[in-house]
């Protein structure tokens, strides 16, 4: 059987695609509607501020959300599967994600990542199409601890949430710097917690003795193994699986780089029977992997990136800025964002609109022939970085120029994968 896929990065949408025109953008609409699957990840939640969405007091960074409408626009351009496991799945508590679920569900599109309880978070989706099923895994490594999806019992509900992936991590050093660390343990008089004879930890860090020094990080266990026995379910009761993964982390000092756990991961998840394992979360390109002729889409970046029209803010996140909480307007809110540093605790974003990385990604266009993939195309987009607020953040294909450079930048991220990508006609050719 053939089978031809399109897949993107994050979708912050709040505003309206279906009212433009231009070539470039409908030829790129015209790409995902042409395939026979296409998959985003909707990183917006989709409610109307009802009572019961109360925003965290944790949140990914901006808190999403969206008028349920703008789900309409994601199915004008073409899409039919939505991951849902993000760092802002739990922005607005349970009553913004059991409102996102309602809206995908009166819809009638699959999605995956998000449930009431862990299994319902792990489970898979199904897409049904002429040509054959298509099942849709997500999961999310980065998030608040109270955003987990937990186990139901007989006598008690599970939790609401996203679907887990979690790592563990440990610092590499030599037994000189382990014995400097135990020095200083001694100097400033910290507990002596958690020793063994295989590790050593200090202010709350593993550090292990080897010969490889740094930060190092391995996929857990439990939620390894739960997640390769979804996809060796899911490819029980479909022809296709698609496993969709949230991530931010990267290596210490190469963000471009993925962390050691999600190349584990995505390598375990093909090897368990994943068609097509899609990364994102990091909000710019990563490289490209293919492995026993299936691709590892470590981040494709932003899709579309309109964080900056969200409607309202709450007051927690005035305070962060300095902002009068009470009677700020969100336009003051972003401006400080991307003009100044918030207060000590919180991460900084004024690289959002500064690092044009974040405002072009790739659109990768799939050929499979039963599980193998024979053709993969990319096509370069550009989010309009240039634009004023009301307007950037919309995807359109980029012209030869900018093409070349975008091209070459995930030609370069994909090379210590032994990918090849041949740049031909403002399109990226994989060699197969």
């Amino acid at each position: 059987m053939t089978f031809s896929f399109v897949a993107t990065g994050d979708s912050l949408i709040t505003l309206r695609q279906s009212v433009h025109d231009e070539p470039e953008f409908l030829q790129l609409v015209e790409i995902i509607r042409g395939a026979d699957a296409a998959l985003t990840n909707l990183e917006m939640l989709l409610h109307n501020y009802e009572e019961e969405c109360y925003p965290a007091a944790e949140c990914g960074g901006t808190y999403t959300r969206a008028p349920p409408s703008i789900l309409h626009e994601l199915i004008w351009m073409g899409f039919d599967m939505y991951s849902t496991a993000n760092n802002h799945s739990l922005d607005y508590m349970y009553g913004g994600l059991f409102n996102t679920i309602k809206h995908l569900e009166v819809a009638g599109v699959p999605y995956a990542g998000t449930g009431k309880n862990l299994a319902e978070a792990r489970q898979p989706a199904y897409l049904d199409t002429g040509i054959g099923r298509i099942a849709l895994l997500s999961a999310c490594s980065t998030f608040a601890d109270f955003g987990r999806a937990g186990d139901a019992r007989r006598d008690m509900h599970g939790r609401p949430g996203l679907n887990p992936l979690r790592y563990e991590k440990w610092y590499e050093a030599n037994k000189s710097s382990i014995e400097k660390l135990k020095q200083l343990r001694e100097e400033l008089n910290l507990p002596d917690v958690h020793q063994s004879e295989e590790s050593y930890h200090f202010m709350r860090n593993k550090f292990v003795e080897g010969n490889s020094p740094g930060k190092h990080t391995k996929t857990n266990k439990r939620d390894l193994e739960g997640n390769l026995e979804s996809i060796k379910d899911a490819l029980k009761q479909s022809d296709w699986v698609i496993f969709s993964l949230h991530a931010h982390e990267g290596l210490p000092h190469d963000s471009e780089r993925p962390a050691e756990f999600i190349e584990e991961f995505a390598r375990a998840a093909i090897d368990a029977g994943t068609t097509c394992f899609v990364g994102h979360g990091h909000h710019a390109m990563r490289g490209i992997e293919i492995r026993d002729g299936k691709p590892i889409f470590y981040s494709l970046g932003n899709f579309i990136f309109q964080n900056e029209t969200v409607f309202k803010m709450p007051a927690a996140f005035y305070k962060r800025y300095d902002l009068d909480p009470y009677g700020g307007k969100v336009s003051t809110a972003f401006d400080a964002r991307y003009d100044t540093k918030p207060r000590p605790g919180y991460q900084e974003h004024r690289w959002f609109t500064k690092d044009d990385k974040y405002w072009m990604s790739v659109l990768p266009r799939m050929e499979f022939e039963d599980d193998r993939i024979v053709d993969l195309v990319l096509y370069p987009i550009e989010l309009g970085q240039e634009k004023p607020r009301s307007q950037r953040g919309r995807p359109m294909l980029a012209d030869e120029v900018k093409g070349e450079k975008i091209l070459g930048i995930i030609k370069k991220l994909s090379e210590p994968y032994g990918t090849e990508i041949k740049i031909e006609e403002n399109k990226g050719i994989l060699k197969l």
